[in-house]
Protein backbone atom coordinates (compact mmCIF):
# COMPACT_ATOMS: atom_id res chain seq x y z
CA UNK A 1 0.00 0.00 0.00
CA UNK A 2 0.93 3.84 -0.39
CA UNK A 3 1.17 6.85 1.82
CA UNK A 4 -0.72 9.93 0.99
CA UNK A 5 0.15 10.30 -2.59
CA UNK A 6 3.29 8.79 -3.07
CA UNK A 7 5.70 5.86 -2.02
CA UNK A 8 8.66 5.99 -1.03
CA UNK A 9 10.87 3.87 1.26
CA UNK A 10 13.81 1.53 1.33
CA UNK A 11 14.81 -1.76 1.18
CA UNK A 12 17.14 -3.76 3.23
CA UNK A 13 18.16 -7.35 2.62
CA UNK A 14 19.82 -8.89 5.34
CA UNK A 15 20.75 -12.75 6.10
CA UNK A 16 21.70 -14.00 9.18
CA UNK A 17 23.24 -16.82 10.58
CA UNK A 18 20.64 -19.63 12.11
CA UNK A 19 23.41 -21.28 14.05
CA UNK A 20 24.30 -17.56 15.24
CA UNK A 21 20.79 -17.20 16.36
CA UNK A 22 20.12 -20.69 17.89
CA UNK A 23 22.21 -19.84 20.71
CA UNK A 24 19.53 -19.19 23.15
CA UNK A 25 19.96 -16.16 25.54
CA UNK A 26 17.13 -15.92 27.03
CA UNK A 27 -3.42 3.58 2.76
CA UNK A 28 -4.02 4.25 0.31
CA UNK A 29 -4.29 6.98 -1.75
CA UNK A 30 -5.00 5.17 -5.27
CA UNK A 31 -3.85 6.95 -7.87
CA UNK A 32 -6.37 6.46 -11.82
CA UNK A 33 -5.13 6.66 -14.96
CA UNK A 34 -7.17 8.60 -17.55
CA UNK A 35 -6.30 6.55 -20.30
CA UNK A 36 -8.03 3.26 -21.09
CA UNK A 37 -4.76 1.05 -22.01
CA UNK A 38 -6.99 -2.48 -22.47
CA UNK A 39 -10.58 -3.36 -22.72
CA UNK A 40 -11.72 -4.33 -19.19
CA UNK A 41 -12.23 -7.95 -18.36
CA UNK A 42 -15.73 -8.48 -17.51
CA UNK A 43 -15.77 -11.05 -14.67
CA UNK A 44 -17.99 -13.44 -12.31
CA UNK A 45 -17.58 -14.15 -8.91
CA UNK A 46 -15.66 -17.04 -10.11
CA UNK A 47 -14.11 -16.18 -12.91
CA UNK A 48 -11.04 -14.18 -13.91
CA UNK A 49 -8.83 -12.79 -16.98
CA UNK A 50 -7.66 -15.21 -19.55
CA UNK A 51 -4.84 -14.06 -21.26
CA UNK A 52 -1.98 -15.38 -23.20
CA UNK A 53 1.75 -14.21 -22.65
CA UNK A 54 3.38 -12.41 -25.22
CA UNK A 55 6.25 -14.74 -26.91
CA UNK A 56 8.40 -12.05 -26.95
CA UNK A 57 10.64 -10.70 -23.40
CA UNK A 58 10.72 -7.10 -22.30
CA UNK A 59 14.12 -5.92 -21.19
CA UNK A 60 14.00 -4.67 -17.69
CA UNK A 61 14.51 -0.32 -17.99
CA UNK A 62 16.91 0.42 -16.33
CA UNK A 63 16.67 2.28 -12.88
CA UNK A 64 16.68 6.10 -13.15
CA UNK A 65 19.65 6.27 -11.01
CA UNK A 66 23.26 5.51 -10.62
CA UNK A 67 24.13 2.42 -9.46
CA UNK A 68 27.10 2.42 -7.16
CA UNK A 69 29.32 -0.35 -5.94
CA UNK A 70 28.15 -2.55 -3.06
CA UNK A 71 30.83 -4.48 -0.79
CA UNK A 72 31.07 -8.51 -1.58
CA UNK A 73 28.93 -10.62 1.15
CA UNK A 74 31.60 -12.79 2.69
CA UNK A 75 32.75 -14.24 6.71
CA UNK A 76 35.77 -16.09 7.38
CA UNK A 77 34.60 -17.59 10.31
CA UNK A 78 30.96 -18.60 9.78
CA UNK A 79 28.46 -18.26 11.69
CA UNK A 80 28.46 -14.97 10.98
CA UNK A 81 26.31 -11.41 10.36
CA UNK A 82 27.29 -10.46 7.04
CA UNK A 83 27.94 -6.36 6.36
CA UNK A 84 25.01 -4.36 5.07
CA UNK A 85 25.07 -3.61 1.53
CA UNK A 86 22.86 -1.88 -0.27
CA UNK A 87 20.00 -3.59 -2.85
CA UNK A 88 18.04 -0.38 -4.29
CA UNK A 89 20.16 2.82 -5.40
CA UNK A 90 18.54 6.71 -5.72
CA UNK A 91 17.68 9.89 -3.78
CA UNK A 92 14.23 9.11 -3.47
CA UNK A 93 13.04 6.64 -0.81
CA UNK A 94 11.71 2.20 -1.51
CA UNK A 95 8.73 0.71 0.78
CA UNK A 96 7.68 -2.64 0.82
CA UNK A 97 9.85 -5.13 0.36
CA UNK A 98 9.01 -8.58 -0.28
CA UNK A 99 12.44 -10.85 -0.87
CA UNK A 100 12.52 -14.87 -2.13
CA UNK A 101 15.02 -17.16 -3.18
CA UNK A 102 14.82 -19.79 -5.94
CA UNK A 103 14.27 -23.08 -4.25
CA UNK A 104 15.89 -25.00 -7.65
CA UNK A 105 18.67 -22.61 -6.83
CA UNK A 106 19.35 -20.85 -3.55
CA UNK A 107 21.90 -18.25 -5.42
CA UNK A 108 19.12 -16.78 -7.17
CA UNK A 109 17.04 -14.11 -5.45
CA UNK A 110 14.28 -11.66 -6.32
CA UNK A 111 13.09 -9.13 -4.73
CA UNK A 112 10.61 -6.10 -5.06
CA UNK A 113 9.57 -2.69 -3.90
CA UNK A 114 7.54 0.25 -4.15
CA UNK A 115 10.72 2.56 -5.84
CA UNK A 116 10.10 6.33 -6.45
CA UNK A 117 13.04 6.03 -8.85
CA UNK A 118 11.09 4.83 -11.15
CA UNK A 119 9.62 7.93 -12.41
CA UNK A 120 5.42 7.25 -11.61
CA UNK A 121 6.39 4.42 -10.15
CA UNK A 122 5.30 2.46 -13.04
CA UNK A 123 4.70 -1.00 -11.24
CA UNK A 124 8.11 -0.34 -9.24
CA UNK A 125 11.59 -1.58 -8.72
CA UNK A 126 13.00 -4.91 -9.36
CA UNK A 127 15.93 -6.25 -8.07
CA UNK A 128 17.44 -10.30 -8.61
CA UNK A 129 20.68 -11.90 -8.06
CA UNK A 130 22.59 -14.82 -9.04
CA UNK A 131 25.01 -15.12 -6.26
CA UNK A 132 23.49 -14.96 -3.33
CA UNK A 133 22.82 -11.44 -2.56
CA UNK A 134 26.60 -10.01 -3.54
CA UNK A 135 25.68 -8.41 -6.44
CA UNK A 136 21.75 -6.96 -8.16
CA UNK A 137 20.27 -6.10 -11.30
CA UNK A 138 18.34 -2.87 -10.14
CA UNK A 139 15.65 -1.97 -12.68
CA UNK A 140 11.57 -1.16 -13.22
CA UNK A 141 9.51 -2.89 -14.56
CA UNK A 142 7.87 -2.57 -17.99
CA UNK A 143 3.70 -1.54 -18.06
CA UNK A 144 1.17 -0.51 -20.36
CA UNK A 145 1.47 2.75 -21.73
CA UNK A 146 -0.42 5.00 -19.34
CA UNK A 147 -0.88 2.85 -16.52
CA UNK A 148 0.40 4.42 -12.87
CA UNK A 149 2.03 1.86 -10.39
CA UNK A 150 0.38 1.14 -7.07
CA UNK A 151 2.20 -0.76 -4.70
CA UNK A 152 2.07 -3.74 -2.72
CA UNK A 153 4.53 -5.30 -5.00
CA UNK A 154 4.98 -9.17 -4.88
CA UNK A 155 7.60 -11.51 -5.84
CA UNK A 156 7.91 -15.63 -6.33
CA UNK A 157 9.39 -18.42 -7.96
CA UNK A 158 8.12 -21.77 -9.21
CA UNK A 159 9.46 -25.25 -9.32
CA UNK A 160 10.60 -24.68 -12.81
CA UNK A 161 12.59 -21.79 -12.13
CA UNK A 162 10.10 -19.06 -13.80
CA UNK A 163 9.89 -15.99 -11.30
CA UNK A 164 6.99 -13.67 -10.89
CA UNK A 165 6.53 -10.65 -9.86
CA UNK A 166 2.82 -8.58 -8.86
CA UNK A 167 1.54 -5.39 -8.26
CA UNK A 168 -1.28 -3.30 -7.78
CA UNK A 169 -1.80 -1.22 -11.31
CA UNK A 170 -4.17 2.04 -12.29
CA UNK A 171 -6.03 2.32 -15.10
CA UNK A 172 -9.26 2.84 -17.02
CA UNK A 173 -10.65 3.75 -13.29
CA UNK A 174 -9.90 0.83 -12.05
CA UNK A 175 -6.78 -0.47 -9.55
CA UNK A 176 -6.54 -4.30 -10.42
CA UNK A 177 -3.57 -6.81 -9.62
CA UNK A 178 -1.29 -7.42 -12.37
CA UNK A 179 1.69 -10.14 -13.26
CA UNK A 180 5.31 -10.23 -15.17
CA UNK A 181 6.69 -13.77 -15.76
CA UNK A 182 10.77 -14.08 -15.93
CA UNK A 183 12.23 -17.23 -17.30
CA UNK A 184 15.84 -15.49 -16.95
CA UNK A 185 16.04 -14.54 -13.40
CA UNK A 186 14.55 -11.12 -13.99
CA UNK A 187 17.15 -10.16 -16.84
CA UNK A 188 13.89 -9.98 -19.21
CA UNK A 189 9.93 -9.84 -18.10
CA UNK A 190 7.02 -10.53 -19.58
CA UNK A 191 4.34 -7.87 -20.61
CA UNK A 192 2.36 -7.38 -17.28
CA UNK A 193 -1.12 -9.21 -18.02
CA UNK A 194 -4.24 -8.64 -15.65
CA UNK A 195 -4.22 -11.37 -12.49
CA UNK A 196 -7.19 -10.36 -10.44
CA UNK A 197 -10.15 -8.29 -11.62
CA UNK A 198 -11.49 -5.27 -9.30
CA UNK A 199 -14.81 -7.43 -9.00
CA UNK A 200 -16.49 -4.81 -6.57
CA UNK A 201 -15.57 -1.94 -9.20
CA UNK A 202 -12.93 -0.14 -7.70
CA UNK A 203 -9.89 -1.63 -5.99
CA UNK A 204 -7.89 -4.96 -5.23
CA UNK A 205 -5.97 -4.24 -2.32
CA UNK A 206 -2.96 -5.35 -0.70
CA UNK A 207 -2.16 -8.57 -3.08
CA UNK A 208 -0.16 -11.33 -1.62
CA UNK A 209 1.15 -14.25 -4.08
CA UNK A 210 2.52 -17.23 -3.44
CA UNK A 211 3.49 -20.26 -5.38
CA UNK A 212 2.69 -24.12 -4.61
CA UNK A 213 6.41 -25.27 -4.74
CA UNK A 214 5.64 -28.86 -2.88
CA UNK A 215 6.97 -31.24 -5.25
CA UNK A 216 4.43 -34.16 -4.34
CA UNK A 217 1.69 -31.72 -4.14
CA UNK A 218 -1.24 -32.24 -6.54
CA UNK A 219 -1.79 -28.23 -7.30
CA UNK A 220 2.47 -27.95 -7.94
CA UNK A 221 3.63 -24.53 -9.74
CA UNK A 222 -0.41 -23.12 -9.38
CA UNK A 223 0.32 -19.65 -8.80
CA UNK A 224 -2.22 -17.75 -6.42
CA UNK A 225 -2.58 -14.50 -5.61
CA UNK A 226 -4.92 -13.06 -2.39
CA UNK A 227 -6.64 -9.85 -2.15
CA UNK A 228 -9.17 -7.84 -0.72
CA UNK A 229 -11.72 -6.60 -2.80
CA UNK A 230 -12.83 -3.24 -2.50
CA UNK A 231 -15.85 -0.65 -3.31
CA UNK A 232 -15.65 2.51 -3.73
CA UNK A 233 -18.54 2.88 -1.19
CA UNK A 234 -17.23 1.12 1.78
CA UNK A 235 -17.67 -2.64 0.85
CA UNK A 236 -15.06 -5.48 1.44
CA UNK A 237 -14.88 -8.96 0.53
CA UNK A 238 -12.11 -11.47 0.73
CA UNK A 239 -10.60 -13.35 -2.91
CA UNK A 240 -8.41 -15.49 -4.14
CA UNK A 241 -7.27 -15.96 -7.93
CA UNK A 242 -5.26 -18.87 -8.96
CA UNK A 243 -3.61 -19.90 -12.45
CA UNK A 244 -2.89 -23.68 -13.07
CA UNK A 245 -0.74 -22.96 -16.39
CA UNK A 246 2.08 -20.35 -14.70
CA UNK A 247 0.23 -17.14 -15.10
CA UNK A 248 -1.54 -17.80 -18.42
CA UNK A 249 -4.92 -17.63 -17.50
CA UNK A 250 -6.94 -17.17 -13.65
CA UNK A 251 -9.54 -17.79 -12.02
CA UNK A 252 -11.20 -16.00 -8.99
CA UNK A 253 -13.04 -16.64 -5.95
CA UNK A 254 -14.64 -14.92 -3.05
CA UNK A 255 -14.88 -15.77 0.69
CA UNK A 256 -17.26 -14.75 2.82
CA UNK A 257 -19.93 -12.42 2.21
CA UNK A 258 -18.97 -8.82 1.23
CA UNK A 259 -18.46 -7.16 4.58
CA UNK A 260 -20.79 -3.35 5.15
CA UNK A 261 -23.53 -2.25 6.84
CA UNK A 262 -22.06 1.23 7.90
CA UNK A 263 -18.55 -0.28 8.72
CA UNK A 264 -14.76 0.70 7.46
CA UNK A 265 -12.23 -1.70 6.51
CA UNK A 266 -13.76 -4.77 8.52
CA UNK A 267 -11.66 -7.19 6.21
CA UNK A 268 -8.04 -6.50 4.96
CA UNK A 269 -4.54 -7.45 4.93
CA UNK A 270 -4.30 -11.17 3.81
CA UNK A 271 -1.53 -13.70 3.35
CA UNK A 272 -1.39 -17.47 2.09
CA UNK A 273 0.66 -20.65 3.27
CA UNK A 274 0.55 -23.60 1.25
CA UNK A 275 0.95 -27.11 2.89
CA UNK A 276 2.65 -30.03 1.17
CA UNK A 277 -0.43 -31.73 0.54
CA UNK A 278 -1.01 -28.84 -1.54
CA UNK A 279 -4.03 -27.38 1.22
CA UNK A 280 -3.82 -23.56 1.28
CA UNK A 281 -4.21 -21.85 4.09
CA UNK A 282 -5.68 -17.81 3.98
CA UNK A 283 -5.34 -15.36 7.13
CA UNK A 284 -6.51 -11.74 7.10
CA UNK A 285 -7.62 -9.76 9.76
CA UNK A 286 -11.05 -8.40 10.39
CA UNK A 287 -12.01 -4.71 12.10
CA UNK A 288 -15.65 -4.68 12.81
CA UNK A 289 -15.31 -0.88 13.17
CA UNK A 290 -19.07 0.28 14.09
CA UNK A 291 -18.97 3.51 13.05
CA UNK A 292 -18.20 4.48 9.33
CA UNK A 293 -15.32 6.89 9.85
CA UNK A 294 -13.63 5.61 12.62
CA UNK A 295 -9.71 3.90 12.89
CA UNK A 296 -8.79 0.73 13.88
CA UNK A 297 -5.97 1.93 15.42
CA UNK A 298 -6.08 1.00 19.66
CA UNK A 299 -9.14 -1.45 18.96
CA UNK A 300 -9.21 -4.96 19.03
CA UNK A 301 -9.12 -6.91 16.03
CA UNK A 302 -9.74 -10.61 14.86
CA UNK A 303 -6.97 -12.62 12.81
CA UNK A 304 -9.68 -15.11 10.56
CA UNK A 305 -8.69 -18.28 8.74
CA UNK A 306 -10.09 -19.97 5.92
CA UNK A 307 -8.71 -23.11 4.26
CA UNK A 308 -9.44 -24.93 0.66
CA UNK A 309 -8.07 -28.28 -0.08
CA UNK A 310 -9.10 -27.98 -3.63
CA UNK A 311 -6.73 -26.02 -5.37
CA UNK A 312 -8.80 -22.81 -3.64
CA UNK A 313 -12.40 -23.77 -5.97
CA UNK A 314 -14.02 -23.93 -2.42
CA UNK A 315 -12.60 -22.68 1.22
CA UNK A 316 -13.96 -23.74 4.90
CA UNK A 317 -16.23 -21.41 6.75
CA UNK A 318 -13.33 -18.07 8.31
CA UNK A 319 -13.32 -18.74 11.81
CA UNK A 320 -11.80 -16.47 14.06
CA UNK A 321 -8.13 -17.73 15.58
CA UNK A 322 -7.28 -15.12 18.30
CA UNK A 323 -7.54 -11.92 18.44
CA UNK A 324 -4.95 -8.65 18.62
CA UNK A 325 -4.88 -5.17 19.89
CA UNK A 326 -3.41 -2.58 17.72
CA UNK A 327 -1.23 0.30 18.78
CA UNK A 328 -3.48 3.36 19.45
CA UNK A 329 -4.08 6.38 17.09
CA UNK A 330 -1.94 8.91 17.46
CA UNK A 331 -4.33 12.45 16.42
CA UNK A 332 -5.82 10.35 14.16
CA UNK A 333 -2.86 10.37 12.02
CA UNK A 334 -3.47 6.57 11.19
CA UNK A 335 -5.69 4.16 10.29
CA UNK A 336 -4.35 1.30 11.53
CA UNK A 337 -2.43 2.79 14.27
CA UNK A 338 0.31 4.82 14.74
CA UNK A 339 4.02 4.13 15.97
CA UNK A 340 4.57 5.29 19.31
CA UNK A 341 6.32 8.74 19.75
CA UNK A 342 5.18 9.18 16.02
CA UNK A 343 2.88 9.80 12.61
CA UNK A 344 3.99 6.94 11.20
CA UNK A 345 1.29 4.29 10.78
CA UNK A 346 2.12 0.67 11.52
CA UNK A 347 -0.01 -2.03 9.55
CA UNK A 348 -0.03 -5.38 11.50
CA UNK A 349 0.12 -7.33 8.20
CA UNK A 350 -0.02 -10.99 9.29
CA UNK A 351 3.38 -13.04 8.27
CA UNK A 352 2.32 -16.69 7.36
CA UNK A 353 4.44 -19.51 7.66
CA UNK A 354 4.02 -23.56 7.27
CA UNK A 355 6.86 -25.99 7.81
CA UNK A 356 7.17 -28.08 4.76
CA UNK A 357 10.10 -30.06 6.09
CA UNK A 358 10.10 -34.48 6.64
CA UNK A 359 11.03 -33.01 10.48
CA UNK A 360 9.00 -33.42 13.33
CA UNK A 361 6.99 -30.28 13.17
CA UNK A 362 6.17 -31.05 9.44
CA UNK A 363 2.39 -29.41 8.84
CA UNK A 364 2.90 -26.27 11.93
CA UNK A 365 1.15 -23.51 11.13
CA UNK A 366 3.49 -20.20 12.13
CA UNK A 367 2.17 -16.68 12.06
CA UNK A 368 4.19 -13.52 13.25
CA UNK A 369 2.44 -10.09 14.57
CA UNK A 370 2.67 -7.73 16.72
CA UNK A 371 0.36 -6.85 19.76
CA UNK A 372 -0.09 -3.56 21.75
CA UNK A 373 0.18 -4.57 25.61
CA UNK A 374 -0.91 -1.22 27.04
CA UNK A 375 2.78 0.36 26.86
CA UNK A 376 4.64 -1.11 24.13
CA UNK A 377 4.13 -3.15 20.81
CA UNK A 378 5.12 -6.61 21.11
CA UNK A 379 6.16 -8.98 18.72
CA UNK A 380 4.73 -12.67 19.02
CA UNK A 381 4.84 -15.78 16.83
CA UNK A 382 1.64 -18.07 16.99
CA UNK A 383 1.82 -21.74 16.37
CA UNK A 384 -0.82 -24.46 15.38
CA UNK A 385 -0.11 -28.11 15.05
CA UNK A 386 -3.76 -28.98 14.79
CA UNK A 387 -4.09 -27.53 10.86
CA UNK A 388 -5.84 -23.92 12.86
CA UNK A 389 -8.10 -25.12 15.09
CA UNK A 390 -5.73 -24.12 18.18
CA UNK A 391 -3.22 -21.44 18.39
CA UNK A 392 -0.34 -20.72 21.09
CA UNK A 393 1.36 -17.97 21.38
CA UNK A 394 5.36 -16.74 22.34
CA UNK A 395 7.11 -13.59 22.49
CA UNK A 396 10.60 -13.49 20.28
CA UNK A 397 12.60 -10.95 22.54
CA UNK A 398 13.30 -11.57 26.18
CA UNK A 399 10.91 -10.19 29.06
CA UNK A 400 13.40 -7.91 29.84
CA UNK A 401 13.08 -5.70 26.22
CA UNK A 402 10.24 -3.34 26.66
CA UNK A 403 10.70 -0.73 23.84
CA UNK A 404 8.34 -1.01 20.91
CA UNK A 405 8.59 -4.07 18.63
CA UNK A 406 7.28 -3.73 15.16
CA UNK A 407 6.86 -4.86 11.43
CA UNK A 408 7.43 -8.65 11.61
CA UNK A 409 7.80 -11.05 9.35
CA UNK A 410 7.98 -15.09 9.44
CA UNK A 411 9.55 -17.72 7.38
CA UNK A 412 10.29 -21.29 7.43
CA UNK A 413 13.42 -22.87 6.33
CA UNK A 414 13.66 -26.58 4.21
CA UNK A 415 13.98 -27.91 7.38
CA UNK A 416 11.97 -26.51 9.51
CA UNK A 417 13.74 -23.85 11.38
CA UNK A 418 11.26 -21.13 11.72
CA UNK A 419 13.15 -17.39 11.00
CA UNK A 420 11.96 -14.15 12.21
CA UNK A 421 12.78 -10.88 11.59
CA UNK A 422 11.24 -6.95 13.25
CA UNK A 423 12.09 -3.75 13.79
CA UNK A 424 13.14 -2.69 17.37
CA UNK A 425 13.69 0.26 19.56
CA UNK A 426 15.40 -1.41 22.60
CA UNK A 427 19.03 0.76 21.79
CA UNK A 428 16.83 3.60 22.19
CA UNK A 429 16.38 5.21 25.27
CA UNK A 430 13.84 7.72 23.86
CA UNK A 431 11.92 4.90 22.28
CA UNK A 432 12.83 6.35 18.84
CA UNK A 433 15.65 5.38 16.70
CA UNK A 434 15.23 1.59 15.65
CA UNK A 435 17.10 -1.03 14.13
CA UNK A 436 16.58 -4.49 12.46
CA UNK A 437 16.50 -7.38 14.61
CA UNK A 438 15.93 -11.48 14.27
CA UNK A 439 15.57 -14.60 16.35
CA UNK A 440 14.88 -18.05 15.22
CA UNK A 441 13.64 -21.33 16.71
CA UNK A 442 14.23 -24.95 15.94
CA UNK A 443 11.84 -26.28 18.11
CA UNK A 444 8.41 -25.48 16.12
CA UNK A 445 8.82 -21.88 17.39
CA UNK A 446 8.41 -23.17 21.03
CA UNK A 447 11.24 -20.61 22.24
CA UNK A 448 13.57 -18.60 20.26
CA UNK A 449 17.28 -18.24 20.40
CA UNK A 450 19.42 -15.01 20.64
CA UNK A 451 17.89 -11.89 19.62
CA UNK A 452 20.44 -10.59 17.15
CA UNK A 453 21.02 -7.05 15.56
CA UNK A 454 21.45 -7.24 11.79
CA UNK A 455 21.26 -3.11 11.34
CA UNK A 456 24.97 -1.00 10.92
CA UNK A 457 22.99 1.82 12.35
CA UNK A 458 19.58 2.94 14.13
CA UNK A 459 17.36 4.89 11.47
CA UNK A 460 14.96 7.71 13.06
CA UNK A 461 12.04 7.10 11.38
CA UNK A 462 11.36 11.35 10.61
CA UNK A 463 13.79 10.41 8.12
CA UNK A 464 11.97 8.54 5.78
CA UNK A 465 11.39 11.08 3.17
CA UNK A 466 7.60 11.56 3.74
CA UNK A 467 7.60 14.04 6.99
CA UNK A 468 7.96 10.84 9.07
CA UNK A 469 4.72 9.53 8.21
CA UNK A 470 5.49 6.39 6.43
CA UNK A 471 7.71 3.47 6.53
CA UNK A 472 5.95 0.93 4.30
CA UNK A 473 3.64 -1.10 5.66
CA UNK A 474 5.68 -4.43 5.93
CA UNK A 475 8.77 -5.96 5.24
CA UNK A 476 10.27 -9.84 4.67
CA UNK A 477 12.52 -12.22 4.72
CA UNK A 478 13.30 -16.07 3.13
CA UNK A 479 15.39 -18.79 3.49
CA UNK A 480 18.17 -19.68 0.89
CA UNK A 481 18.32 -23.19 1.38
CA UNK A 482 19.17 -24.48 5.48
CA UNK A 483 22.20 -21.92 5.44
CA UNK A 484 21.16 -18.33 4.46
CA UNK A 485 18.37 -16.60 5.85
CA UNK A 486 17.40 -13.38 4.67
CA UNK A 487 15.40 -10.43 5.78
CA UNK A 488 14.15 -6.96 4.21
CA UNK A 489 13.56 -3.64 6.14
CA UNK A 490 13.18 0.15 6.11
CA UNK A 491 16.51 1.70 6.51
CA UNK A 492 16.39 5.58 6.69
CA UNK A 493 19.96 6.41 8.20
CA UNK A 494 20.71 7.72 4.67
CA UNK A 495 18.03 10.49 5.31
CA UNK A 496 15.42 8.77 2.76
CA UNK A 497 14.19 4.81 2.87
CA UNK A 498 17.04 2.90 1.43
CA UNK A 499 17.74 -0.67 0.28
CA UNK A 500 20.31 -2.99 2.30
CA UNK A 501 21.70 -6.36 2.25
CA UNK A 502 22.83 -8.26 5.03
CA UNK A 503 23.68 -11.74 4.95
CA UNK A 504 24.82 -14.26 7.67
CA UNK A 505 26.60 -17.71 6.75
CA UNK A 506 25.77 -20.71 8.42
CA UNK A 507 28.60 -22.52 7.05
Amino acid sequence: MFPFDATIVTLVVIGTCAALLAQADGENTKRKSSETIAERTKVSDRDSSSVDWPEHHYPLVPSHYTPHRMRPISCSQPPCVLPNVQISVGPKPVSETPVTSNPLNPLQMLARANDENCGSLEEGGVYSSDDGGTTWRRGCLNVPQGALGGGDPGVAYDLMGNAYATGILYYDDLNQVWIQKSSDNGQTWSQAQLAVPALLGFLADKDWLEVDTNPQSPFANTLYISVTQVSDTNFFQTSVSHSNDGGNTWTTVTLDRIQAGGRANPDELTDMAIAPDGTVYLVWLRCNLPELFGSCGGKTLDYVLSQSTDGVNIFTEPRVIFKVNLAPNNNFCCFWGALPNTRVQVVDVPAFGIDTSNGPHRGNLYLAYYNWTGTFMRVFVATSSDHGATWTSVPVAPDTQTHDQFFPWLSVSPSGSVGVSWLDRRNDPNNLSYEAFAALSHDGAASFGKNVTLSEQPSDPSNDGFGGRFIGDYTGNTWAGDNFFYATYTDTSTGVDQDFLVGVRLR
